[in-house]
């Protein structure tokens, strides 16, 4: 198992994205660079706002994922929800989880904001490992979001 060294991703992706505004291509860069940085990831990619209290599946790395998650049902629609990171050890103990794949095991469910607060979506990863995930992931991972999506509109 690999572990991400959390500073040279940033590095890597601030370069990769620098000074591009399109949310779409922001997207599909972070999901394809976090998701090779480490082994525990086993499908990481975005669900968009599309409309109210509705996501819908942006750019992502692994296989198929869920084509529309409500606000009001799983991991996803959670941390849309409430705002908040969503560290799921165990996806089969969480009421309401969607099983997008089935060899999915632990979650970890990141909120997406621009600079003016507004919610663009969030940023699932899937491990089929249980308990893969920490807080340490958790606010690096939003401090990484945080810089890359801040100029989107």
């Amino acid at each position: 198992m690999t572990t991400v060294n959390y500073d040279d991703l940033g590095k890597q992706l601030r370069a990769l994205t620098e000074g591009e505004r399109d949310t779409i291509s922001l997207m599909a860069t972070v999901s394809c660079e976090i998701h090779a940085a480490d082994d525990r990831f086993d499908w990481t990619g975005f669900y968009r706002v599309t409309g109210p209290q509705m996501l819908k599946i942006g750019p992502y790395q692994g296989g198929h994922g869920c084509l529309l998650i409500p606000f009001s049902k799983g991991v996803c629609g959670a941390a849309a929800r409430t705002g908040l990171a969503q560290i799921v050890d165990d996806v089969e103990a969480f009421p309401g989880h969607i099983a997008c794949s089935s060899s999915t095991r632990s979650e970890l469910v990141l909120p997406v904001w621009n600079g003016k607060q507004r919610l663009l979506g969030v940023l699932d990863i899937d491990s089929d490992q249980p308990g893969a995930f920490d807080n340490s992931d958790a606010t690096a991972l939003t401090a990484l979001l945080r810089d890359i999506f801040q100029d989107v509109a």
